[in-house]
């Protein structure tokens, strides 16, 4: 029984592991994506908050967000490292080493963080976003989490998974949680000079690099693959591992139905085949299915993903009527999807004696993953603005913020090299 269990320990840590790296290699996706969609002149200020802000998230959630989100004693255990039952202080042992539990979550946690890049792109100064960063990673993002996956009460009131609130891998609390952040972000910092006329009329804003784009949903739809795939939490037995490969089979399935939908849509709405939209629509197929992807069938989940291609298309097209200037869609794709995700969760997992959960738990979780998150989130964006400025000058903006704000740009060749 010993080395049975020494067995299972050691394949479901290395699953654990494994599927942490894949997630990881999202931040990596997220970064293509957001250096593709951007123009050429704002393209090193992507990557360069793409990469720090990973090693932020890694930091404070080490820090502190692990402590908060998972009620740890104290917020130095990072010291001394993650041991026996690691920080939670769990009174039965875990299935898999407690450091991969931790290394499994800070990248959900990155996660969360690079949906606000892409929102918030072209005009932001970085030193502010950074900032912004460490709130949201150290302090923000935790406190829902303990809500939601640590089982805290809300404010001591009650808690979301008594009242029919499920979220199997994060469709609200990493993915509608970071676009609420964003959503906060983008109404303090305001549109892109020359997105907007004063006569209401849109002007698009081509991305540069469109293969690049292409490329990071890609590795995003693989990483996705670790991100549910991952929550599972487990591998080692027949019944865990059969829910793996349900997990993996309808992830795959949700995206395909979402990019197809969405492609569609654009074809009908604007005349042509829009990639942008299309690789949108991919991901809003991912984040739809995040919620609940063990418990539908692989048509249901096909279906769910074309949901959520369709409303991307329609949102993303609403919001730019409402002159909220999201230039990667990254509101719409996890914000509005995330939401969507949530409500199809019943639909398949219903609230039973054993679990699963209803459709006012979904929204009242909903609602309380979005109102903390925007709420605070406008409040630290309001005070980075009086403290240090958020936005960069009309002249930086126009100029592009590769060079005000790092000094190089990620074209030189192709863009004249200017000084």
């Amino acid at each position: 029984m010993e080395i049975t269990f020494e067995l299972g320990y050691a394949l479901d840590t290395f699953y654990f592991l494994i599927c942490g790296a894949l997630v990881m290699w999202m931040a990596a996706g997220f970064t293509m994506l957001e250096a593709g969609l951007v123009r050429a002149k704002n393209t090193t200020e992507i990557l360069t908050k793409n990469v720090t802000l990973y090693a932020i998230a890694c930091i404070m959630y080490m820090v502190c967000g692990y402590s908060i989100m998972y009620g740890g004693d104290d917020f130095t255990w990072f010291l001394s490292g993650i041991t026996g039952d690691g920080a939670t202080g769990e009174a039965e042992p875990a299935t898999y080493a407690p450091s991969s539990d931790f290394f499994f979550q800070v990248v959900f946690v990155a996660t969360a963080m690079s949906i606000v890049s892409g929102a918030v792109a072209e005009r932001m100064k970085l030193w502010a976003f950074l900032a912004f960063a460490v709130v949201l990673t150290g302090f923000i993002y935790p406190m829902e989490g303990s809500w939601t996956w640590g089982g805290a009460s809300v404010f001591g009131m009650y808690t979301l998974g008594d009242l029919g609130f499920s979220d199997f891998a994060g469709s609200g609390i990493v993915h509608m949680a970071g676009a609420a952040a964003a959503l906060a972000g983008v109404l303090v910092l305001g549109a892109r000079k020359g997105k907007y006329t004063a006569d209401g009329k849109i002007n698009a804003i081509p991305g540069a690099n469109l293969p690049l784009a292409t490329l990071g949903t890609f590795i995003l739809w693989m990483g996705w693959f670790g991100f549910n795939g991952g929550s599972v939490l487990a591998t080692a037995s027949v019944e865990s591992a059969n829910a793996v490969a349900v997990v993996f089979m309808n992830t795959n399935a949700a995206a395909a139905g979402g990019l197809v939908a969405a492609l569609i849509l654009a074809r009908i709405l604007f005349g042509k085949a829009d990639l942008t939209m299309a690789l949108n629509g991919a991901l809003a197929g991912l984040v739809a299915i995040t919620a609940e992807p063990s418990t539908p069938t692989p048509l249901q989940a096909t279906l769910f993903g074309a949901l959520g291609g369709l409303l991307v298309v329609g949102s993303i097209v609403a919001l730019d009527k409402l002159k909220i200037d999201d230039p990667v869609g990254a509101i719409s794709v996890h914000g509005v999807v995330g939401l969507l995700g949530l409500l199809l969760v019943p639909v398949t997992n219903p609230l039973t004696a054993d679990g699963g959960s209803s459709f006012s738990g979904q929204i009242i979780g909903a609602l309380t993953i979005f109102v903390w998150v925007f709420v605070t989130s406008l409040v630290v964006w309001l005070i980075l603005k009086a403290i240090i400025g958020i936005r960069v000058s009309e002249e930086e903006e126009f100029e592009g913020v590769d060079l005000g704000e790092c000094g190089l740009e990620a074209y030189p060749d192709f863009t004249g090299g200017r000084s």
